[in-house]
């Protein structure tokens, strides 16, 4: 292959004129499947006579080659992903690493370590079986650009199998290149800490490796003193190493990205990962102990102690001026003392320095400061962004300040509750100034549930309001826009007002500050106005005539800001103020539906401009992403759902809003705004099911589902169920009317049970759309009986678990409801004794009480037996007919079941729920389990129930989550079906009726099979 030819093609891609530039990449699709075309691209990436740019175009060419067509699933292979040759293949794997460490450039490095990365997913170890020998040979190598190389392969091997279900491979990377790692890493350290990026960048990297390695278990090898000891040695090092003022950038957020900070921050994160995840006895879930119960309980007494120690000393330097810390490595250090609340033997170290890292950390990180000052003047959409979403950042030190008292108010309460509060009132009654206040307001802020839960507190807490909040309302902006805060967490918690006065002092400073000059303030008044009127009869009297300027303030603020929580607080003004808004329902809807296609307009514009990223890492998911507009348009469509609810009773209004809505949704599926499907789909869902009918209008909306389906949201049919049963509940007369629609209904029933791709859950979900199209359309599809029948019976062994069995049965059951003796006939005629085979099995689950567990699924077999006894004995198959008089038994034995089924669906709709705040019983300094610690424990124990599960049945994990018992399926109270208004008793009492008179000898028969016991049952069974 001709290589210039191939790099002046690859040229093309960045030229300037747009012509040229789409020229070249239809032709690079052209010939880019050639077999060759992958080695010509390696000796051209390898090559410095070429010009830097394009070889980074061939770097970029390569990585997504390798990652749609190194390997290709059957069930997912379009047409132009062809494979790659194998001749290519062995190019790859004979080059990556040579070409890894002579990459001229930081950019280059990333497109070859993602490509790395697929190659090792794929083909190590069987395919490639000395690639930890080369790797190993990099690190050894000596050379550094050799060692860098060596340590981005490192991570890259860890990567591939972090969250895999393959015990061996992971572990035994580890126990074949840490110690290397380590080796290398301690040598580094003996380099003084300078402005060159080698040193630190492969600090960096071999600590990335070490905490990729521990994302989901720690390895045997990990837990022993030969590794953990030259390992925390290691992170001990780089914690207490004083970085010179010329080695990182003077700019603080410069510095915050420099390598050497960067190589701090894995070190603080992989110290605290231990601790949480292995480490800490406590907490440590029961399915862990097995494995890391003896690792945690030498960690807790060896190894915490140390690391609390040199925390505290970081902490030190810090609040002293002594040396700088980073924003994550602050937040790393506080999450870790967040984790010593609750285990006794770190909160005895702990004890002694709360109220110390109280006042000299936390309060400090929520006091306003010059760095707030200014995003709030330059930016004061980013700063409520911000304010607002500042405990949900995953990096942010006033998260994890945040998360440390909220943890000693719920844990700790009797040790650290009430001096966190004299705190508070000390700063407040100090005079303080206006940035200190902030921060005491923001502290009540934050403690203002567990302010209204305690008994000692909460009946101050009015004066509190009109001491120091109160007056904040007239004081600086950030003053006003947090005392709207602390206002509305203690509503929203229970506030009670003794003074009437009080309530309206409160209320007027709110619906002044709705009008603020500042943004912030307006949004944080809008935030407690909506509580407010949830919780008080007066305010919202007071706010019911003006109604309509409220929800357009909440609109124009969530059109200038995109903030969720304004759309939370729309849909609450909605549901509060249903009667007032329905005149205007239609307009507000439209309203909604001009700020959703502008969100959307906009995601869609970032989704075609999006980049494919070079690696997509967990932690900098949770750490650096940016809001979406897609997250605006989700909340606003949220809001437009309320909207819809709210007004179910006015059919005419509901018709209108309908009408403004179905734009929305059709522009969304036409242009395949996947991330918005769920809520185009539950908009579908609500309108159809609320209005009881199918607008003319919706019924594209049906067309593009299916196509949809058939294309790219073939993973979506989970959340297309409930529309397609409402089109078929609602619009059945149309169905009836058109083969192609039922074709359609059909195709999507065939293609999930067919499917490869498609998961258990799916074959569930079909098989419910399979019992929609025969319970709605009975005597319309006798042209598709026989195509559910066979699908349903070539199912009838196959799905995981006992959920997806049924599921599948019950489609067949539900072809007996629809035509019994049509449903039998076809059954023998596709395979002779078939008919035998289901009755067999539907009578072994009729047999067994929890086998039919929910209340449908007792109705459904009964009023299928009902049909069975209506059907003349001539039409039954002659392989049935010995059995036939059992039906009665089988029908009286699922009755004998099925009134505990219908109380404890009951019970189920009528279940509550409570949760706890402050922890005022047992000893203080004992060990603490809290929701937290449970939830914990249930994750695991279902991590290893499905781990358990897959060994069992020999599935994939990913699959596992589909594989059920029958104790395990409850209750869909969602769910509705036209067999819900059938009463089983009457028509059990009808169909032995009809048996006795039309076939006496019959009946005689399958009464005199029954007990006494069951004569009784029967009797009352048909009264």
């Amino acid at each position: 292959m001709d290589l210039q030819a191939l790099a002046d093609l690859f040229a093309t891609t960045y030229n300037a004129d747009p012509n040229v530039q789409k020229a070249g990449e239809l032709q690079i699709r052209k010939i880019g499947a050639q077999e060759g075309v992958i080695s010509a691209l390696l000796e051209i990436i390898a090559s410095d006579k070429v010009d830097l740019a394009t070889r980074q175009a061939c770097s970029v060419y390569l990585k997504n080659r390798v990652h749609t067509s190194y390997f290709i699933e059957p069930s997912r292979q379009r047409p132009e992903h062809i494979p790659i040759a194998q001749s290519d293949r062995d190019a790859l794997k004979s080059s990556i690493l040579r070409l890894l460490a002579a990459s001229p450039s930081r950019a280059i490095t990333l497109q070859l370590a993602a490509t790395l990365k697929n190659l090792i997913l794929y083909d190590f170890p069987d395919k490639w079986p000395d690639l930890i020998e080369n790797v190993r040979a990099l690190l050894n190598s000596g050379d550094i650009r050799e060692v860098g190389a060596g340590c981005v392969a490192a991570l890259e091997c860890v990567r591939a199998f972090r969250y895999t279900q393959r015990k061996n491979v992971l572990p035994h990377i580890v126990e074949q290149l840490f110690p290397t790692l380590a080796t290398i890493a301690t040598g580094m350290l003996n380099t003084p800490p300078s402005s060159a990026q080698e040193i630190p960048t492969m600090l960096h990297l071999i600590l990335k490796t070490y905490k990729s390695s521990i994302v989901v278990n720690l390895s045997v090898h990990q837990q022993s003193p030969e590794s953990l000891v030259p390992w925390g040695r290691l992170f001990f090092q780089i914690v207490n190493l004083n970085i010179p003022p010329e080695a990182v950038p003077a700019d603080e957020e410069e510095r915050e990205r420099s390598e050497w900070w960067k190589a701090k921050k894995w070190a603080f994160a992989t110290l605290g990962r231990l601790f949480h995840r292995f480490g800490n006895p406590s907490q440590l879930p029961s399915p862990m102990k097995k494995e890391y119960g003896t690792f945690s309980q030498h960690f807790v007494t060896s190894f915490a102690p140390e690391i609390f120690q040199v925390y505290l000393v970081q902490i030190n330097l810090y609040t002293s001026g002594q040396a700088w810390l980073s924003k994550k490595c602050l937040y790393h250090i506080l999450s870790f003392y967040t984790e010593c609340i609750k285990p006794k033997s770190t909160w005895a170290l702990l004890k002694p320095q709360i109220m110390t890292l109280v006042s000299r950390v936390i309060y400090p990180q929520l006091c306003f400061n010059h760095s707030k000052q200014q995003l709030w003047e330059s930016d004061p959409v980013e700063y409520v962004r911000a304010s607002v979403d500042e405990y949900e950042n995953f990096s942010s030190p006033v998260s994890a300040a945040v998360s440390f008292i909220l943890s000693l108010a719920s844990n700790r309460t009797k040790t650290a509750f009430r001096p966190m509060l004299d705190f508070i009132y000390n700063i407040l009654s100090s005079n303080p100034s206006p940035p200190e206040k902030f921060g005491a307001l923001s502290m009540a802020a934050v403690l203002g549930p567990f302010m209204m839960r305690h008994p000692d507190v909460k009946g101050n807490m009015e004066q509190f309001m009109v001491q120091h909040v109160l007056p904040a309302f007239s004081a600086e902006p950030y003053l006003r826009s947090t005392a709207c805060d602390i206002l509305g967490t203690v509503v929203k918690n229970g506030m009670q007002w003794a003074n009437n006065e009080n309530l309206e002092s409160h209320s007027r400073a709110v619906a002044i500050a709705l009008d603020d000059p500042e943004l912030p303030v307006r949004v944080q008044a809008a935030l407690a106005l909506t509580k407010m009127a949830e919780v008080y009869d007066s305010v919202r009297d007071a706010i019911a005539p003006q109604v309509g300027k409220v929800i357009q303030d909440l609109l124009k603020l969530s059109d200038e800001t995109d903030l969720d929580v304004l759309n939370n607080s729309m849909e609450a003004m909605v549901e509060r103020f249903q009667d007032e808004l329905l005149p205007v329902a239609t307009q507000l809807t439209g309203r909604l539906c001009e700020s959703y296609m502008r969100l959307a307009r906009e995601g869609l514009t970032q989704q075609q401009n999006e980049v494919v990223p070079d690696s997509i890492d967990v932690d900098s998911l949770l750490s650096d992403a940016e809001d979406d507009k897609v997250y605006g348009a989700i909340g606003v469509a949220k809001t437009i759902g309320t909207v819809v609810s709210a007004i179910e009773s006015a059919t005419d209004t509901l018709a209108q809003v309908q009408e403004v809505v179905i734009p929305i949704i059709r522009f969304t599926l036409e242009n395949k705004l996947i991330e918005l499907f769920d809520n185009m789909f539950d908009l579908v869902d609500s309108l159809t099911f609320r209005t009881h009918s199918i607008a003319p209008n919706m019924w594209p909306i049906f067309e593009l589902i299916y196509e949809l389906f058939k294309s790219d949201a073939v993973d979506f049919l989970d959340e297309m169920l409930p529309s397609l049963d409402n089109f078929l509940s609602y619009g059945a007369d149309v169905f009836k009317g058109r083969p192609d629609y039922r074709a359609k209904v059909f195709d999507i029933y065939q293609t999930a049970m067919n499917s490869q791709h498609l998961g258990v859950n799916d074959k569930i979900n079909a098989s419910k759309l399979a019992e929609s199209i025969l319970l709605n359309l009975q005597g319309h599809v006798d042209d598709l009986l026989q195509g559910i029948v066979r699908i349903a019976f070539d199912n009838l062994d196959g799905g995981t678990g006992y959920s997806s069995k049924l599921a599948n049965m019950e489609v067949l059951i539900n072809t007996v409801y629809y035509n019994p003796a049509a449903a039998l006939h076809l059954l023998e005629n596709y395979k002779p004794g078939s008919s035998r085979v289901f009755f067999d099995k539907w009578f072994a689950i009729i047999n067994v009480d929890s086998k039919l567990p929910t209340v449908h699924d007792k109705k459904l077999s009964i009023l299928a037996l009902c049909k069975l006894l209506e059907v003349d004995i001539s039409l039954v198959p002659e392989i049935l007919r010995v059995g036939w008089p059992g039906i009665v038994t089988g029908a009286l034995n699922i009755f004998k079941s099925l009134p505990q089924a219908v109380a404890k669906r009951k019970a189920l709709e009528e279940k509550a729920q409570d949760s706890r705040y402050l922890n005022l019983e047992g000893e203080e300094d004992d060990d603490v389990w809290d929701e937290d610690s449970a939830y914990l424990e249930m994750l695991a124990a279902e991590g290893a129930r499905l781990r358990e599960i897959s060994e069992k049945h020999g599935v994939d994990v990913a699959d596992v989550s589909d594989v059920s018992e029958e104790s395990e399926i409850e209750e869909e109270l969602g769910f509705f079906s036209l067999l819900d208004a059938i009463n089983p008793y009457i028509t059990f009492k009808q169909a032995l009726e009809n048996l006795q008179r039309r076939d006496s000898t019959l009946y005689q028969a399958a009464t005199t099979m029954l007990t006494f016991m069951t004569v009784a049952e029967s009797q009352n069974a048909t009264e």
